[in-house]
């Protein structure tokens, strides 16, 4: 029998890779930082500035340790997309939110490694199920290791974020739960698509409200809880986090039909051209279902044969046009406009302006 000593991983595949890299100090990952648009509040308050910077670089230095794996596989495929980057916005949500309280307190930092680490989860899962070739302008991991691989590395993540979450408490453990639950039921939904008696874009915005707002809303309310702020803070910003994540859902939906390379990587059309159902699309079914000449001969476009990039080009150029892109930027406005209201009874300061401000940017981006 092996002697556990000379084992080359640890129990469960956790710990560093051998003849790994030190990692980076959080000095150091806190000085190269830049915040996402919406945020400028943050970066320009002499007090809370730092305290964000510093915590969100303690919570990407956290990260790379929740995912590190001894066994090499393992540890290539859980980096992937950890190393590719991301904006991190559900992790700064909660970092946030925590100065509604105390936020020096630990377990704030452990809430937002845990909500990144299911994000990151969803995203092997959705790249899989989307065939998706690129995720942060790498290639997706299904692409590197294969579609098995992929998803296992998925729920490695997931089992991580778990282990972390269920030394935060009971609560926490729930909120998690109900989350993922929501996540996947999203998935589901999107995946066998609408009922016969279901309004296709009332289907949609429920999809993206499992699927993106349920852990944006979960992100805010774990900052809330974990630094002991007013419990009447909760549910609002619950709201608020639903609300806003369907607004960016929406934004990108439209950003994907306006021909704007965005900084992801991910060209214009892609969406369109991978059959992915998004809102202009959907509401341009609609029109053309009541009889809108110029809804049908674009959408004979759309559902067409779209693998040359002329043809997705005179698609994207169509839609970019038509009404129902102006529509869709007032559904996703809306749903901004409405996150904002919820945040009425926040103390005035630059937690509430900047989570008032990131809701105007989503839905204001030209990349």
């Amino acid at each position: 029998m092996t002697n556990s000593a000379e084992h080359s991983w640890t129990h469960a595949g956790h710990g560093l890779p051998q003849a790994v890299e030190p990692a980076p100090n959080t000095t150091a990952i806190a000085t190269g930082l830049q915040l996402p648009a919406g945020f400028a509040a943050i970066a320009g308050d002499p007090e809370l500035g730092p305290a964000i910077t510093t915590n969100l670089a303690r919570v990407e230095k956290k990260l790379r340790e929740a995912i590190s794996n001894s066994d090499p596989l393992a540890d290539a495929t859980s980096r992937h997309l950890v190393e590719a980057g991301g904006k991190r916005i559900r992790p700064l949500l909660t970092l946030l939110c925590a100065h509604l309280g105390d936020a020096s307190r630990p377990e704030v930092v452990q809430a937002a490694v845990v909500v990144e680490l299911t994000h990151l989860a969803t995203l092997y899962h959705d790249d899989v199920m989307d065939s998706a070739p690129f995720r942060r302008g790498a290639p997706t991991a299904h692409e590197v290791w294969g579609n098995s691989v992929a998803i296992l590395t998925g729920d490695l993540i997931f089992a991580r974020a778990s282990i972390l979450v269920s030394e935060l408490g009971s609560r926490a453990l729930g909120i998690q739960a109900r989350t993922f639950e929501r996540l996947c039921l999203g998935q589901l939904h999107e995946t066998v698509g609408p009922r016969e008696d279901e309004d296709p874009v009332e289907h949609y915005l429920s999809v993206i409200a499992d699927k993106t707002g349920s852990l944006v809303a979960a992100s805010g309310q774990l900052g809330a809880i974990f630094a002991g702020a007013d419990e009447s803070f909760e549910d609002l910003l619950v709201e608020y986090g639903e609300k806003v994540g369907v607004a960016f859902q929406l934004a990108d939906d439209v950003i994907d039909v306006t021909g704007v390379k965005v900084k992801s990587g991910k060209s214009p059309g892609t969406d369109l051209r991978e059959g992915v159902p998004t809102l202009p699309v959907l509401l341009l079914r609609r029109d053309a279902a009541a009889g809108d000449a110029s809804a049908s001969a674009l959408l004979e476009l759309v559902d067409g044969d779209l693998s040359s990039d002329s043809a997705l080009a005179e698609v994207v150029a169509g839609l970019r046009e038509h009404p129902v892109t102006e529509e869709s930027w007032k559904i996703a406005r809306q749903w901004s406009a409405e996150a904002v209201a919820a945040l009425d009874p926040l103390p005035e300061g630059v937690v509430k302006a900047s989570l008032t401000n990131f809701a105007h940017a989503v839905v204001d981006r030209s990349s």
